[in-house]
């Protein structure tokens, strides 16, 4: 079963969130402080990692940002615990690289089934194609890793799993217009009731990294009052 790490200075909540994972059989381990997560991060390599934002010494954004610039570290599915009234853009707006977040107090249940559908995210990717390829990006899914042709050099760009996810799902259907509750029904599974503003922070990021100039792009391209689109010429699968 996965391995979940729970960062979380109220010992009550981690305890329940720790007992409501231990009976879906997951290995889950805990810890108070940023400090010590970014040890265990290292030590541990969860599957994913339930982070509270507000930690003593390092905050849940900067921990997030770090376990993200780990060269070693499994890519880890990375959950955000907020307070009621925490605006989503200023929480998972800043590139971090948070894939999902939940404000307290809430349901373990739900947190539960909200863990479930990020771990689960990783079964839908499997098929038959092997990679994608445009003129501009190759996506090798099997090794999970994006690649940029420009000038006849090719440049491994560096996603998170969800980044991956999302770049993967645009480039099989190039041209294709894709809603946001088509997105999130795609990658967030048809069992997700949170904010749809999500994708649009995870496209923003994509951006960053793929795009020249995010603030005028070129691939992934909005279509106001519809969703977004990919456009670099025609898909070819191996």
């Amino acid at each position: 079963m996965p391995d979940i790490l729970i960062i979380e200075d109220e010992d009550e909540i981690a305890k329940s969130i720790a007992l409501y994972l231990d009976r879906e059989s997951y290995h889950t381990q805990r810890c108070r402080d940023g400090v010590t997560a970014l040890t265990l991060a290292q030590q541990m390599q969860p599957d994913l990692i339930v982070l509270d934002l507000m930690l003593p010494g390092i905050n849940g954004l900067e921990v997030c940002a770090r376990i993200r610039q780990m060269p070693k570290v499994k890519d880890p599915y990375i959950l955000m615990l907020t307070s009621k009234g925490e605006e989503v853009d200023q929480l998972i707006g800043l590139s971090t690289g948070a894939d999902d977040y939940v404000a307290k107090p809430c349901s373990y249940k739900m947190l539960v089934t909200r863990i479930q559908t990020l771990l689960r995210r990783s079964l839908r990717q499997g098929g038959k194609t092997a990679s994608y390829r445009t003129q501009h990006f190759t996506a090798d899914l099997d090794r999970r890793i994006l690649y940029r042709h420009l000038h006849s050099e090719r440049e491994e760009i560096t996603l998170t799993s969800l980044e991956f996810e999302l770049m993967a799902t645009f480039m099989s259907y190039p041209g294709r217009v894709w809603t946001r509750a088509q997105l999130i029904e795609k990658l967030w599974g048809d069992d997700y009731f949170g904010d749809d503003r999500v994708v649009d922070t995870h496209v923003a990021r994509l951006r960053k990294k793929i795009e020249a100039d995010s603030a005028n792009p070129v691939f992934v391209q909005t279509l106001i009052g519809i969703g977004y689109k990919f456009e670099d010429s025609k898909l070819s699968a191996a």
